[in-house]
């Protein structure tokens, strides 16, 4: 049974993925807090850096957003985008003028002094595909693991006329049919035709919003609804009845029961509020004894591995083994049910064998496969911290 369960909190929702009675998931979107990662405008170029290959751009949201020359050239595919470009040999000012119009999307949101991070590349989401204008490849979410349904989908992406745009498939188009992804595809084209025509017919010589991207509660239920969700479950009149006309957009099929309980604590009535303050703990224990620490910083997240009150045998690599393999599965469901977003460095307890740091890598590896953001384990270092990047699902 999985459920989605979102309560109003004084200006704030709430938002969370419930599994079997198990919190899963946790956002916030706070109604006093913009949520703008998504989102095109029409930019005016304030400021180039010529020695950091970088400019400054005014969105009209406050805070001048920040473009990297990496973010303006083309993309070779999903996967390496143009990290293996040699941006030395370009000149940001060959792309960009002070003054000029430019048409961009926010990749991260503003936060504290820093303003929003954009790029000239944009991303049309759909439900099963995203499309990348101008560019011209197909990438398939490495989710989808089978070799005939990539395959299938592929297929399904060749014979459909999409003109010179890249197409991404999403792990949501696993089964579905050739009818609903292509008209998921004419959807996103049908998008990007709007947002291409209103830039070029509208004045262009102050910033602008051109197109709003979905606000976190339309995105959590567009990502969950096509991996079986049973219920949605809300305490807000409001809300309730945008997840109603919400759900009149869906097939059938996957249209599902939407409940409005307003008597009582929604959190307390499904257990909530105990799990949630439990995922703020720095600590987390682990069934055998062993514990995990949890700390932010700015730069990144660390991740520590303890054996705790776990002895084990005598044999002391199985020992460590056992501690590492279990705190692998709780960092993976801890990255996802916190959020934490960015670079994060786990230092494992020492482990001798490289077939022994190898499961560990495969069991954090499996328990990732569950995340439905993109995460990418690097590896271990020199000094034996093994490095991961996840993508947020919510900036908030």
């Amino acid at each position: 049974m999985r459920d989605l369960i979102i309560k109003n909190n004084k200006g704030s929702k709430i938002i969370t993925l419930v599994e079997n009675g198990k919190l899963i998931e946790q956002y916030e979107e706070s109604e006093d807090k913009k949520r703008i990662e998504g989102n095109i405008y029409v930019g005016i170029v304030e400021s180039i850096f010529e020695g950091m290959q970088a400019a400054f751009v005014d969105i009209g949201e406050g805070k001048n957003a920040f473009i990297h020359i990496k973010d303006l050239l083309p993309k070779m595919s999903n996967e390496t985008g143009n990290k293996y470009e040699k941006l030395d040999k370009f000149n940001i000012k060959d792309f960009l003028k002070c003054g000029q119009a430019i048409l961009v999307q926010v990749k991260k949101d503003s936060s504290g002094k820093k303003g929003a991070r954009i790029a000239s590349n944009l991303n049309i989401p759909g439900n099963f595909v995203a499309l990348i204008p101008d560019f011209d490849f197909i990438t398939i979410s490495q989710k989808i693991e089978k070799e005939e349904e990539r395959d299938r989908l592929r297929n399904i992406i060749e014979q459909k006329k999409i003109g010179k745009n890249a197409i991404i498939v999403r792990t949501a188009a696993k089964g579905k049919t050739q009818q609903q992804i292509s008209k998921d595809i004419d959807d996103v084209l049908n998008k990007y035709r709007m947002i291409k025509e209103k830039f070029e017919s509208i004045d262009n010589s102050r910033p602008r919003l051109i197109y709003e991207n979905s606000d976190l509660i339309e995105k959590t239920i567009n990502d969950t609804i096509y991996q079986g969700l049973d219920r949605i479950i809300v305490d807000d009149k409001k809300v309730y009845s945008k997840i109603e006309r919400l759900m009149s957009y869906f097939d059938d099929k996957y249209k599902i029961h939407v409940e409005l309980k307003e008597d009582g604590d929604i959190f307390d009535i499904y257990n909530i509020n105990e799990q949630l303050e439990k995922s703020k703990n720095r600590r987390v224990w682990l069934k055998c004894g062993g514990f995990i620490t949890i700390d932010k910083t700015e730069a990144l997240t660390a991740i520590d591995v303890n054996s705790g009150k776990y002895t084990g045998n005598k044999d002391v690599e199985k020992t460590i083994l056992k501690v590492n393999m279990e705190a692998s599965n709780e960092i993976a469901k801890q990255l996802r049910l916190r959020d934490i977003g960015g670079i994060i460095i786990i230092d494992y307890i020492d482990m001798q064998e490289q077939e022994s740091r190898q499961k560990v890598i495969d069991a954090l590896q499996l328990e990732l496969k569950k995340d439905r953001t993109k995460t990418q384990i690097i590896g271990f270092t020199k000094l034996d911290l093994l490095e991961i990047t996840r993508k947020h699902i919510s900036n908030n």
